[in-house]
């Protein structure tokens, strides 16, 4: 069987943290970091969902610490706001 594009895989996994508490914390951001860097590379697809991620995310409350990790990571992967 086919292995699924990662950004699919990026979105499946991002489900849990919304059904958790509805909160995106580091551990969680660099899980789905580390699925979107497994080939080196970040595709414009697995930025598009990382954006939206993040997004969904600032909907709500996001500690300091959590939102430096987000615009750290948006800077360096050229993420961009949804």
């Amino acid at each position: 069987m086919p292995q699924a594009k990662s950004h699919i895989e990026i979105a499946f996994q991002s489900i849990p943290v919304f059904a958790d508490d509805g909160q995106l914390d580091i551990g969680e951001i660099n899980f789905l970091l580390g699925l979107a860097l497994r080939d080196q590379l970040i595709d414009e697809d697995e930025r598009r969902v990382l954006g939206q991620i993040f997004a969904q995310a600032e909907k709500g409350h996001v500690p300091p610490n959590v939102q430096s990790r987000i615009d750290e990571v948006r800077e360096k992967h050229d993420i961009r706001r949804a």
